[in-house]
């Protein structure tokens, strides 16, 4: 038996957006986008909008490396019309079919805030920027300006004539993708530097005036990630002083951060302990990786607008459809939770594809052959989400658990990850002397082993129990959701 201990005094609020999500057309890595769009009824797969509604994502990204050479006017109005273009990061022609409108559909359709990545130069890439075919792909603040004023603006001519009267209302922008990072060019494989920290700075504020001046209401968030910075600069200290940006962004793709790592092909399924231990050790680096942007961050709130493992193997890596990364992740946002004093947005999984394991939901392809279902960590981040308290609330004792605690009104909300894959562990609630009135736990536990495919898609559902006193019992390998109603 264990004691949690909870302190029931809310220390800060919590964002909602802690559970954020992001679109992004991935060409031949992925289908994403284009698996859930049906091509036939010119509308959103009706199973891929249900099992979103299911995940419950509080925010939709829509960008990532596409962005850094998209031009949004190439898809709006009749599709039929529209300018197809080459995803230069991804391979393969994309067609332009989803766009701005029904980007801002699906949005609505979920319950989502939109939140935008906008074109800042092509990251300073020349060879995004003007490629061999002669098109220009570079983004100018101008651009960005007019997609801010044909969202947001209730007049604007060019949106209504497209059959929106209504304005989108996106509050969320974000200036450029991954500004420090180089890229490597896929048909040579040599690596391309864009700006500096000192260029970034300065078009991330000369964009930033120009799309205020759209509308000077919205949010701004500007690239200002640590991780392998080219110019060898502290682009998060660089971007601290930039001036009008609210929110610094940064990225963070982890292994286990152990040496002689068995998430590499099927290694994973050879030594099922010393893959657990792999696993149960990831969410360090991106403890890590979070104190170093709020070290440097100074004044600005922070988003970490993609998160994920990042593993050898097919489809990046197929240890992730099994039980024991769900139980990883669940340490990972646990992380974030600890953070949220200072972390605004974030996500740990891409969107939706039928490839890459690191997506929270898996399409099969045809859509009519089978049915969307969640990743492991679309179900952790569903159970969660669930069950989520407004206010964070201090925790401590746990013995092998993983324990974050928030509050709402009368109610505690416990997020708990069993880091023992073969022993439950029995709790005991101290809460200061404060009543129960009930405890209910909604519960995800099987052997870590495990994996989903399109043949098991209930394996990992949630089972539920109720009490009426201070304690209960966590399972082996189990992710917990825990609500304690006060007396």
């Amino acid at each position: 038996m264990v004691t949690l201990k909870i302190n029931t005094k809310a220390k800060h609020t919590i964002s909602p957006y802690l559970y954020m999500q992001f679109m992004e057309p991935l060409g031949v890595a992925d289908s994403s986008v284009d698996a859930a769009w049906d091509f036939v009824e010119n509308e959103w797969f009706p199973e891929v909008i249900d099992k979103v509604r299911e995940l419950s994502p509080t925010m939709i990204r829509f960008g990532g490396c596409f962005a850094s050479y998209y031009h949004w006017r190439e898809a709006i109005g009749d599709y039929k019309k529209r300018t197809p273009m080459i995803n230069y990061a991804w391979s393969g022609l994309y067609h332009n079919r989803v766009g701005t409108h029904e980007y801002i559909d699906f949005c609505r359709k979920i319950g989502a805030e939109p939140f935008i990545v906008a074109n800042m130069e092509s990251e300073g890439i020349k060879f995004w920027q003007t490629p061999k075919n002669d098109t220009v792909r570079m983004g100018t603040d101008d651009e960005a300006a007019a997609w801010v004023d044909y969202c947001n603006n209730p007049d604007n001519k060019e949106r209504i004539s497209n059959g929106a009267k209504q304005p989108f209302s996106v509050k969320y922008w974000q200036i450029g993708n991954e500004t420090s990072y180089a890229t490597v060019s896929h048909r040579d494989n040599t690596r391309h530097c864009g700006f500096t920290a000192e260029a970034c700075l300065e078009a991330t504020q000369r964009f930033a005036a120009a799309m205020r001046k759209a509308d000077p209401t919205i949010k701004i968030i500007g690239w200002g990630d640590t991780h392998r910075p080219h110019d060898g600069k502290n682009w998060c200290e660089v971007m601290s002083h930039a001036e009008g940006i609210d929110i610094l962004a940064f990225h963070h793709h982890f292994g286990s951060g152990l040496p002689d790592s068995p998430l590499t092909g099927t290694d994973y399924r050879r030594d099922a302990e010393k893959t657990w231990l792999h696993l149960m050790n990831a969410h360090k680096s991106l403890d890590t990786q979070i104190l170093k942007m709020k070290e440097f961050c100074g004044s600005k709130r922070l988003a970490m607008t993609e998160g994920h493992f990042s593993l050898p193997g097919r489809n990046r890596n197929e240890v992730l459809s099994s039980w024991g990364a769900g139980v990883s992740y669940a340490r990972c946002h646990n992380v974030l939770m600890r953070h949220s004093d200072k972390l605004d947005i974030a996500t740990l999984a891409d969107f939706f594809g039928n490839v890459w394991q690191v997506n929270a939901l898996m399409i099969p392809t045809p859509i009519r052959a089978g049915i969307p279902y969640l990743q492991p960590v679309g179900h952790v981040m569903k159970l969660f989400r669930a069950h989520q308290g407004e206010n964070f609330v201090d925790v401590t004792g746990g013995g092998s658990l993983d324990v974050t605690a928030s509050r709402t009104d009368n109610k505690i909300f416990l997020h708990v990850a069993n880091t023992d894959m073969l022993y439950g562990e029995d709790i005991e609630f101290d809460l200061g002397g404060k009543k129960i009135a009930s405890v209910k736990t909604y519960y995800i536990s099987e052997h870590p082993e495990v994996e989903i495919t399109p043949c098991n898609t209930d394996v990992f559902n949630v089972k539920e129990t109720e009490t009426f006193d201070n304690r209960i019992s966590i399972p082996p390998a189990a992710v917990a959701a825990v609500e304690i109603t006060l007396a």
